[in-house]
């Protein structure tokens, strides 16, 4: 008789859990709090639009990639997958200028010290080490402590540019490579997609993964993705219970038996594996105690492992309008609780049609949100917190009026969102859509997938490793399986 494997959590760390799972020969279920499964991977209709809430690229859609080969196990993606593949990362204005990332560096080149001569040896610098970081991949066949040497030695010449990049750019954060500028615009460039504080080979790192093609976007958004994958999961004999919150763990001298749901229901296990938010499975399914000590550390010390969110609203628009992707423009100065913002984000949605009824298409605005901001929202009651989110709605309609006029009287809102959101509906601490943000002088947060003192309940999820994100939660949940078959002696080939 197969093993039962239970998964708590129906994201794509949970989803990829369980197809690995039924991959290995075991029965697998799957537990999701919410009517719908796909984590954070998720949009949603207002008013016969979709909004989309999660891919703005999705690393892994280059077919040679290791990552490609993990997505299309699950279901996400495959070789006839339709995507958008991007001209452009994101553009950044101060008042009349304008400077643009475009997924050609050549083109970024030229435009860039076109705009800032002054600063031309640090822009051939800069696109010279985009250009290196593009071989940085993710590792996607096993977990790093199950590399062997001849694994580490394929993996550094496949990344072999990147201690370079690490040279170069590993002590810098974002806002201080944004000092090597000169140019106002270039300055702002370098520090508004990623946090101030973010790790600026991060950055370089993103960039390179759209230039190099491995960062397409999925036709038809996230939500469908997500589906892609539920599907995969039953057709392989998967259950999936959705609407099932669990309330603990049960552990039993050592050993996790099973779950107990909030109804009193007992589920019996072989083996357990978590997909959840670490900060939910610490706090409310087990004992704190097992947490590590790393990850204590990390949620006590604010500054050096911050989190971030947003703040977000959605608007009709006529596909008409002036900006086909992602840009960054300056704003009446806005103030969410004690922290004030100057500077916002629209997002154009105009390359998928699917979204919105002909003729239009959905316009969403970001405020970057942090812990503190967290704590603001969290603070508020209910009808304040409606009444803010409509306030602050009202306000950011207007600056993203008062930047493209050709908004007013065209633009319907559509629903407005917040760091609560992510927090209510996925368990998210302190809101935060990806794992924690990795500064200049910490550790990168890296666990390896196990609980310490329960010999068998498996970690998977983003929070498995830093930034996070839907690539880490892919893996984490192949990675999850392999310790399993690893610990009974088998094969990890899966």
């Amino acid at each position: 008789m197969s093993k039962k494997v239970i998964i708590i959590g129906g994201g794509i760390g949970g989803l990829s859990a369980g197809i690995y799972a039924l991959r290995a020969g075991f029965e697998a279920e799957i537990y999701e709090k919410n009517a719908v499964a796909g984590g954070e991977c998720m949009g949603w209709n207002r008013k016969g639009y979709h909004i989309d809430n999660c891919i703005h690229w999705l690393t892994g859609t280059d077919q040679k990639t290791k990552l490609w080969q993990v997505w299309k196990a699950v279901g996400a993606i495959d070789e006839n997958t339709q995507y958008v593949s991007p001209k452009k990362f994101y553009s950044s204005r101060i008042g009349n200028q304008e400077i643009t990332l475009w997924t050609d560096l050549k083109r970024t080149e030229k435009e860039m010290i076109e705009a800032a001569p002054e600063d031309e040896a640090e822009i051939r610098k800069f696109i010279q080490y985009v250009e290196y970081a593009k071989c940085c991949v993710i590792p996607s066949e096993k977990p790093l402590d199950m590399m062997k040497i001849k694994d580490y030695i394929e993996m550094g010449k496949e990344m072999a540019y990147m201690p370079k990049v690490m040279k170069e750019y590993g002590k810098l954060n974002c806002r201080q490579l944004a000092e090597r500028f000169h140019n106002p615009v270039i300055k702002k460039l370098m520090q508004d997609y990623l946090p101030a504080d973010y790790t600026a080979y991060s950055f370089l790192v993103s960039y390179a993964t759209m230039a190099r093609g491995n960062g397409d976007i999925p036709l038809k958004g996230s939500l469908a993705m997500s589906l892609r994958i539920v599907q995969k999961f039953k057709d392989m004999g998967g259950v999936l219970h959705t609407n099932t919150p669990v309330r603990k763990i049960i552990i039993e001298k050592k050993k996790a038996t099973g779950i107990e749901l909030e109804d009193g229901t007992v589920v019996k296990a072989d083996e357990v594996i978590s997909a959840l938010d670490f900060s939910f499975l610490y706090d409310k399914l087990i004992d704190r105690k097992y947490m590590p000590k790393n990850l204590k550390k990390a949620y006590e010390n604010r500054k050096a492992y911050p989190v971030n969110s947003g703040f977000q609203v959605a608007y009709a628009i006529d596909d008409t309008f002036s900006v086909d992707d992602t840009v960054f423009f300056d704003c009446e100065p806005l103030s969410i609780g004690s922290q004030s913002f100057s500077r916002m984000s629209v997002k154009c949605f105009a390359y998928d049609k699917s979204f919105a009824p002909e003729g239009k298409t959905v316009l969403q605005a970001n405020i970057v949100q942090y812990d503190a901001d967290y704590e603001f929202w969290s603070s508020l009651s209910r009808e304040e917190y409606k009444q803010k989110k409509d306030e602050l709605s009202k306000e950011l309609t207007k600056r993203i009026i008062k930047e493209f006029p050709e908004l007013e009287g065209k633009i319907e809102l559509l629903d407005c969102w917040t760091p609560l959101t992510y927090s209510r509906y996925c368990n998210a601490f302190h809101g935060s859509y990806m794992g924690f943000i990795t500064t200049v002088g910490n550790k990168q947060m890296r666990f390896k997938g196990l609980v310490k003192g329960i010999d068998n309940l498996f970690l998977a999820g983003q929070w498995i490793m830093s930034p996070g994100g839907l690539p880490i939660a892919v893996i984490s949940g192949k990675f999850a399986v392999q310790r399993i078959l690893k610990r009974d002696g088998r094969s990890i080939e899966i």
